[in-house]
């Protein structure tokens, strides 16, 4: 059987492919399931410290959910696309954006609906210059179903995200990019290496203060100002008794290279 979601272990980094190149990696029900079983590997694997996401092929990062498949499930009513269809789709970008190591989506060609929602979850994003993003839902008479309608406006403001969720507009790397919904755009070639690049100046840096960043970013940014400073001074406290702040001020101090032990 094909591998849906291929990983490999770069000295650290997983690098995790979405395998439906023959359908755009259109992410079917199997293929979310996958991923999430990747992603729960990825997070008991103290080895590995930061994930890159991308697509097979050169076509396509995904062209979003598997219409075929989630059409099947709207025939049999709400209550049945819900569970199998909505739910899942959002539990997989919810994993994604909470996920506690650093997550990078490569975007490698077409991110359209569900393939543009992956990319909004992660915690980055670099895009090739051949890519192409697309909120297309609303041409199938439906909206977008796995976050779209709230990442996005919390991420490009309300006015601009309307204009893309309501027309189906396809944009470019550059609007992604001027946007916020990627870092960077570079060519095609360099796509990985910028991405396995953006990862390991994370990795120099201690992987729990890492993970409290994301985890104050993430939770703060649905909270009031004075709730997201008491979240930050949450993973402030939490990190004082751990090897890696001892670690990290004795090295300043002595001016050396600090050397962490995610501990």
């Amino acid at each position: 059987m094909t591998e849906l979601v291929k990983m490999k272990n770069h000295g650290g980094i997983a690098l995790l492919t979405l395998n439906r190149p023959e359908k755009l990696n259109a992410l079917n029900y199997a293929m979310i399931d996958r991923l999430l079983e990747r992603l729960d590997a990825v997070e008991r694997d103290d080895a590995i410290r930061a994930i890159v996401l991308t697509g097979e092929g050169e076509r396509a990062f995904s062209a979003g959910g598997d219409i075929y498949e989630f059409s099947e499930s709207i025939k049999r009513g709400a209550d049945v696309a819900i569970r199998e269809f909505v739910t899942r789709g959002q539990t997989m970008t919810a994993r994604l954006e909470t996920f506690p190591k650093p997550t990078i989506v490569a975007v490698n060609g077409l991110a359209f609906g569900g393939g543009c929602e992956i990319t909004e979850a992660a915690h980055l994003a670099v895009s090739s210059d051949t890519a192409s993003f697309a909120k297309p839902e609303i041409n199938i008479g439906i909206p977008p179903t796995f976050g779209g309608t709230q990442r996005l406006p919390r991420l490009v403001g309300r006015k601009r995200a309307l204009q893309f969720l309501l027309t189906g507009d396809v944009f470019t790397p550059e609007t992604a990019l001027d946007l916020g919904v990627v870092n960077a755009v570079v060519p095609a070639a360099e796509l990985l290496p910028r991405a396995f690049d953006l990862a390991e100046r994370i990795l120099r840096h201690s992987p729990l203060a890492a993970s409290r960043i994301l985890s104050a970013v993430t939770r703060g940014l649905n909270a009031t100002i004075d709730e997201g400073l008491s979240i930050e001074k949450e993973q402030f406290a939490r990190m004082l008794a751990s090897q890696d702040v001892r670690e990290g001020l004795d090295a300043w101090i002595a001016r050396r290279q600090p050397v962490y032990v995610g501990k």
